[in-house]
């Protein structure tokens, strides 16, 4: 059997353009063409004097979301929230050994981002270009396409 391939129409992005305490997810669809994400590992390399090759580990990441196409805004007001979610990894619950797919719910990464515009072109059809820029760890969860709810998964540690 081979790989299962996850293609960019099996992820749903969303911006909260409310507020932290009353968020309004946005789903990010028609005007934006491409929303990657880069986690840009950070790289502690080393090289012993007794070895031929270089030793690495990762020590951060300093992830970037491109061509947004929308928010310009600055300071405080350009951080925003971030949900990443994955319409392929649908969650369960588990009741007496049966497991049940949790409807609308998915699994999600919520990031708080610092909107970076880079760039306003065009004469007839402007567009507008930059990042997202994670601000710090993200927050692993689920996000219910219906109710536009994000929840935190609960920690283990």
């Amino acid at each position: 059997m081979g790989k299962k391939v996850i293609r960019r129409h099996q992820y749903a992005d969303y911006l909260n353009v409310g507020t932290t305490e009353t968020p309004e997810w946005a789903l990010m669809g028609a005007g934006f063409t491409t929303l990657d994400e880069n986690p840009n590992a950070q790289i502690d390399t080393t090289k012993y004097v007794n070895e031929k090759s270089s030793t690495s580990s990762v020590d951060s990441y300093q992830t970037q979301f491109y061509k947004i196409g929308r928010n310009h805004l600055v300071g405080e007001e350009a951080e925003l929230e971030y949900c990443r979610v994955e319409l392929w990894n649908q969650e369960t619950t588990e009741n007496e050994g049966v497991t049940t797919p949790v409807a609308n719910t998915f699994s999600a990464r919520k990031f708080v981002v610092a909107v970076e515009v880079s760039g306003i072109a065009g004469e007839n059809k402007m567009a507008i270009s930059g990042n997202l820029n994670a601000c710090g760890d993200p927050v692993d969860g689920a996000f219910n396409t219906s109710t536009k709810t994000f929840t935190a998964a609960v920690s283990t540690d």
